[in-house]
Formats: structure tokens, C-alpha cells, sequence
């Protein structure tokens, strides 16, 4: 896994544990890395799922907007999936 793949599951875990109410049970990993390209996987609390995705989606989108920008630093593309 390379460091770059750690800058964005840092940045997205960060955000993710702001957001839920049971912090501890907040799994953020990354599910494959390449040269250039990250996917992130993250898993909460089936009570706080609701929280990060949002109404319609938004915070969702907001945390894979962010996501991506972390990425773009880096020089990688990055997806963001939140798993029940």
C-alpha cells in the first residue's frame, strides 16, 4: 500500500469520526491501491450510516468531493464506498 493511499483514508477516517456517534465502531480501509488509483472503504455503526450519507446523499458526496481532493495532491483518483 503506498503512503498516498494513507493520506486519503487518513483524511476520510478524520472526517467520518467527526460526523458518527460511536466513534470506535468506524472502520476506514483501503480496499486496493495502485499508482494511481485508491479505493476506500468505510463501515460504521448501522445507526450512524444514516449520518454519513446524509439526506439525499449529500455528506456522502461531500466526504468523496474531499476525498478526491486529497487525492488530486497526490497525483491519484480515488473512490470512496460506504458499506452497511
Amino acid at each position: 500500500m503506498s503512503e498516498s493511499g494513507n493520506i486519503v483514508k487518513n483524511v476520510v477516517e478524520y472526517i467520518v469520526t467527526q460526523i458518527v456517534e460511536n466513534e470506535d465502531e468506524v472502520k476506514v480501509e483501503v480496499a486496493s491501491s495502485t499508482d494511481d488509483k485508491v479505493a476506500i472503504e468505510v463501515r460504521t455503526s448501522s445507526n450512524d450510516m444514516g449520518r454519513v450519507i446524509g439526506k439525499r446523499g449529500r455528506v456522502a458526496r461531500a466526504i468523496r468531493t474531499v476525498a478526491q481532493a486529497a487525492a488530486d495532491e497526490e497525483g491519484l483518483d480515488s473512490s470512496v464506498e460506504f458499506i452497511d
